[in-house]
């Protein structure tokens, strides 16, 4: 594998959840696959579980990490070629990818949206100059329209709790203070998708998704009609999509909030959410600390996932 963004560059789903299975049983297995090889992991955002994840999943194979956050620790970098560089941005990301490729051999590279353009954001500028100019492998770190690590973390945790064949998941918008990026649930319904569950999104109407992302998902505006028989519920906030509102809070509607009540209309389901999580406005107290919440266990993957992310693009080395 020589890149990782999104669930086609995976490849057989079934093979790669069996290979994170594997890895859980012993993560150790495959240490001198890394040996004397660095990973470089590049934060133009800020992470708690995707820094401390897949720093640990890279240990696990014997790698060395470096790790810089780009807001704090670099000179400030210009995005945009043809700028006249007379402010504040002392160095052009064209320079400092080839010199931050020449020092590693994996790249990881987290970068939002901006929500300042959506056909910058959705052409993933940032992270295919990465790809383009650093010589290296490059993987996600989560960018501006999706998350795959987070998604191949999700997809383990459902495999590892699902009752039947074809359960059916139901990622449901809710409420929150602030403008979120599509990353996730735009990832999280394109790995769904690619697994043939029964996929079901609900939201209310404005807050469609790309149709890229949707694919075969059913769109349901009611939610509570779409959680009935639920096997998984999957709760994330999500900003506009469609223009002219594209990156804005249409709503902040408490009615979304995944409560006890909602979750009883479903078939005993088990709650997700990727976290951080906004207690009482996406989830209640009693749902996120239920026995049927798979929170942290869905957390402990990022582990695995990024473990099988790493172990293939370092394979792709040799």
């Amino acid at each position: 594998m020589k890149k990782f963004t999104c669930v086609q560059d995976i490849g057989d789903l079934r093979e790669a959840v069996a290979e994170a299975l594997e890895i859980k049983r012993d993560r150790f297995q495959f240490t001198g696959l890394g040996r004397n090889r660095t990973l470089l992991m590049l934060f133009f955002n800020s992470s708690l579980r995707t820094r401390l994840s897949t720093q640990k999943a890279a240990m696990n194979l014997g790698m060395n990490v470096m790790v810089l956050d780009v807001t704090q620790g670099a000179w400030k970098l210009e995005t945009e070629r043809g700028v006249v560089m007379d402010g504040d941005k002392a160095e052009h990301l064209l320079e400092a990818i080839p010199v931050m490729g020449s020092y590693c051999d994996v790249i990881g590279v987290r970068s939002f949206a901006r929500f300042r353009d959506k056909a910058e954001d959705y052409e993933e500028r940032i992270l295919e100059q990465f790809i383009r100019h650093s010589g290296r492998p490059v993987f996600s770190m989560e960018a501006a329209t999706r998350h795959p690590l987070q998604s191949f973390a999700d997809l383990i945790t459902i495999e590892e709790h699902r009752r039947v064949e074809r359960p059916k998941v139901v990622m449901t918008w809710a409420p929150h203070p602030n403008a979120l990026p599509q990353a996730v649930p735009n990832s999280f319904a394109e790995w769904m998708n690619a697994a043939d569950y029964d996929f079901v999104i609900t939201h209310p109407e404005g807050y469609e998704l790309a149709p890229e992302f949707v694919g075969r998902a059913r769109v349901e505006y009611d939610q509570r009609k779409a959680l009935e028989g639920a096997d998984f519920v999957y709760a994330k906030n999500w900003a506009a999509w469609a223009d002219p509102n594209y990156g804005k809070v249409l709503s902040r509607d408490r009615s979304w909030t995944v409560d006890d009540e909602k979750m009883a209309l479903t078939n005993d389901a088990f709650f997700m959410h990727c976290l951080p999580v906004r207690r009482n406005m996406i989830v209640t107290d009693s749902v996120i600390e239920s026995p049927r919440s798979l929170v942290i266990p869905e957390a402990a993957n990022r582990e695995i996932s990024a473990q099988v992310v790493l172990k293939r693009l370092l394979e792709g080395l040799q």
